[in-house]
């Protein structure tokens, strides 16, 4: 099988393709509306009624459990609310201060190809924090992006710890991807101790705060956009 780091991580359209909308949404998104939406959003890019979108948005606290995901990894089920999702992974948290981004692209413009685009989200986050100057790191045995904590004790086996900043999960329909990637810009980091983070408990998750980068989340939804841009092809303001 071919590995993440050896394809090309870049996904752009067809030649011809409308640009991607990009929308932003105050607030705090229940999950439950932003499923229903995505849903919606879904179908009609499959159907041909709407061009592909990607959703940024922040949820109240809450843990969502993928198709993969171990009840014995939800250590404090009464804590947040807890949704079962359709999308691939195990349990993450999301909340407040974590940029949440729902990708939804017509890989039949793309690449039919789940390796590929699960590749281009990480280059996307990637890119995101290199603009940042914070680097961030692909594991062929762990998906989402890492980063090396030289500054906290080394693992039992001496290896440096890492800490995951970024968290991807998604699902396919007709060829059209949603749900997406979580960014921990500024999140309170304790609520991710009620669960094992995407069943893996040999490592942290930090964010660009824990980091010493006080960014605000404009300026990170800015620089994702680019980093968008660049993996997949050109966007425009989506009009709600």
């Amino acid at each position: 099988m071919l590995a993440r780091t050896n394809l090309d991580h870049t996904m752009h359209p067809l030649p011809g393709s409308p640009p991607v909308r990009w929308r932003i949404s105050d607030g705090l998104v229940p999950y439950e509306e932003a499923v229903a939406t995505m849903e919606a959003e879904v179908a009609a890019i499959a159907d041909g009624r709407a061009d592909e979108l990607v959703w940024l948005l922040e949820h109240p606290p809450l843990y969502t459990a993928g198709t993969s995901a171990d009840a014995a990894d939800l250590i404090e089920p009464n804590r947040f609310p807890v949704f079962a999702t359709g999308r691939g992974g195990e349990y993450t948290y999301h909340g407040p201060g974590q940029r949440v981004a729902y990708v939804m692209l017509d890989l039949k413009r793309r690449r039919q190809d789940v390796r590929a685009y699960v590749a281009a989200l990480e280059e996307m986050i990637i890119r995101t924090l290199q603009s940042m100057n914070v680097r961030g790191e692909r594991r062929e045995d762990r998906v989402g992006v890492w980063v090396r904590r030289p500054d906290k004790p080394p693992l039992p086996d001496g290896s440096v710890t890492e800490d995951k900043i970024a968290a991807l999960g998604i699902r396919l329909r007709r060829w059209v991807s949603f749900h997406g990637l979580s960014l921990n810009v500024e999140p309170d980091l304790s609520h991710f101790t009620g669960i094992v983070p995407c069943g893996i408990s040999a490592y942290g998750v930090t964010s660009l705060v824990d980091l010493g980068l006080p960014v605000m989340m404009a300026d990170v939804d800015m620089r994702l956009r680019e980093a968008f841009e660049e993996t997949f092809g050109p966007t425009r303001n989506d009009l709600v």
